[in-house]
């Protein structure tokens, strides 16, 4: 049996900046993109600033329409990069199994770590409190037999916590939370969900698996596993790089994009990019997805198979655009992404 750990740094970027001014302790603050380059959007935000309701991924005029007084602070990736760096190796003091899942949160396998640092409960606690001493940040971690179940106890209570869930005790604490806070559980799986009378972890763990592999294939039968315990999955070590099965690159637009040339012309230079970079990595796609996201901030993504796998900007493109075409939006475009 596995002893993992799912440690998140708690609104990673506003507490990096509130680190380094305290003097944004007492107000709310939202880490935003910039306004001048129209990537005005809230990244991150603080605790006082979730109280108003203010959320990832809005506008900085709606969390502004919330919170009149709110303080944005632009980011600072660089210093959140370094910080990144630096609380994956405390991590790393404890077991060499580190997998990053994003920049604010990692898992850590410390199934042979026992002998050198104690109990599960007692490495959480010091890594814990070695990160607050060394970086000035706090984390929560989950503590369980699972990646996926670690990860839901992180996510309970935060922030500066710990989060024990067991063998005896997972149903009792995870069942009867909302069936969206299972990992991999989005907004259309959660409606899709309800429409059968599953709102909750248990619900669906409860589900019989040839009824969820009718409502959501082989997807269902996954999150069924998870949510009664059952994932396989390991921790990859800190050092090994998964292979790369994705390379894309996104870009919001100076001004609104009407013409289809604007968005050729735009669509070009992504995959452009996107090309350097698989041939980079002596690789080639099959498949090509386009994201488009139009002024009311709607977002969307299509994607097709190619008949032969390919690398080029010119082969990318042809793609893109046709996905464009033929799914245009009827306002004018924000941002695209093209993905291969």
């Amino acid at each position: 049996m596995k002893d993992i750990l799912h440690c998140d740094l708690n609104n990673f970027y506003a507490s990096v900046e509130i680190r380094d001014n305290p003097s944004l302790a007492d107000k709310p603050i939202a880490v935003c993109g910039s306004i001048e380059d129209r990537a005005g959007i809230v990244l991150a935000k603080n605790y006082l600033a979730k109280s108003y309701g203010i959320k990832t991924a809005e506008t900085i005029y709606e969390a502004k329409a919330k919170c009149p007084f709110l303080v944005i602070v632009s980011p600072h990736m660089e210093k959140y990069t370094a910080v990144s760096k630096q609380v994956r190796e405390i991590y790393s003091r404890y077991t060499d199994l580190v997998e990053p899942f994003g920049m604010d949160e990692c898992w850590l396998d410390i199934t042979g770590s026992h002998y050198l640092f104690g109990s599960n409960e007692k490495m959480a606690f010091d890594i814990k409190e070695t990160v607050k001493r060394e970086t000035g940040l706090t984390i929560s971690v989950g503590v369980s037999f699972t990646k996926v179940l670690a990860k839901l106890g992180s996510d309970m209570k935060k922030p500066d916590a710990t989060t024990v869930i067991t063998r005896d005790n997972y149903r009792d604490v995870v069942w009867t939370q909302p069936v969206s806070d299972l990992l991999y559980v989005g907004p259309a799986t959660t409606k899709k969900l309800a429409r059968y009378g599953v709102y909750t972890i248990g619900d669906l763990a409860r589900m019989d698996v040839t009824g969820i592999y009718r409502i959501l294939g082989k997807v269902g039968v996954m999150l069924h596993r998870f949510a009664n315990g059952r994932d396989d999955s390991s921790v990859n070590a800190y050092f090994v790089m998964p292979p790369v099965k994705t390379i894309g690159n996104s870009t919001t637009a100076p001004r609104d994009l009407v013409a289809d040339d604007d968005v050729k012309i735009t669509l070009l230079a992504l995959c452009e990019s996107v090309a350097a970079r698989l041939r980079e990595q002596n690789s080639v796609c099959r498949t090509v997805q386009l994201g488009v996201r139009d002024t009311s901030l709607f977002w969307y993504e299509r994607q097709e198979r190619l008949c032969t796998p390919v690398c080029t900007a010119a082969d990318l493109f042809q793609s893109a655009f046709r996905l464009y075409r033929d799914n245009r939006p009827p306002k004018p475009v924000r941002s695209l992404s093209v993905r291969a």
